[in-house]
């Protein structure tokens, strides 16, 4: 069974909304848009361009899934570090996933979805971002790792990481500290 692998970048207090730019959601009011800038090293790419050797498939929560196609659409497929990439894209507003090339929608019932999606032969199932589509995969078991870039800031406010009052349990399988102040962390399920 293919794993699914949840990469983000996230604050000490759990903070994974609009860690690359100002404007790049503003839900709630949230005016901490990319907040990973003064953090950056070359390291975080590196783990980035590992997970995706392992991966074969993105999926993305419609929002997250319209942030990379506006920026990666125009972009000749050979640039386009996920241009061969399979893609769903989970919404209940899209009536396309036209927006993006090697695009699939998946309208409902979700969580069945993932899990047939789970079962198909291939690579790891990349996921970042989409914080409505991780609770709902978090509620129902459905992770099988955590990659995260963990930033030494706290914001106090934004979209989180873990649904609000569900438990989780995890096992440190890897933990490295950049030159930055960020480490990088897996974690998986325990």
């Amino acid at each position: 069974m293919r794993k699914l692998i949840v990469a983000e970048f996230i604050t000490l207090d759990g903070v994974i909304q609009a860690p690359g730019g100002v404007d790049e959601d503003t839900d709630g009011g949230f005016v901490h848009g990319g907040w990973t800038h003064p953090y950056w090293h070359d390291d975080i790419g590196m783990h980035f361009a590992q997970a995706m050797t392992d991966a074969d498939t993105l999926l993305l929560g419609r929002k997250t899934w319209q942030i990379h196609g506006n920026a990666f659409e125009p972009m000749p497929v050979e640039n386009d570090p996920f241009g061969n990439v399979k893609k769903y894209v989970v919404s209940t507003t899209l009536t396309s996933a036209a927006g993006w090339r090697n695009s699939i929608l998946i309208s409902g019932n979700v969580v069945e979805e993932v899990r047939k999606l789970k079962k198909q032969p291939g690579k790891n199932i990349l996921l970042d971002g989409s914080s409505v589509l991780i609770h709902t995969l978090i509620e129902n078991s459905l992770v099988d790792e955590y990659v995260l870039h963990v930033y030494p800031l706290v914001l106090g406010s934004g979209k989180r990481l873990f649904p609000e009052g569900k438990r989780v349990n995890l096992k440190l399988v890897e933990s490295t500290k950049l030159p930055s102040g960020v480490v990088f962390q897996r974690y998986q399920p325990a």
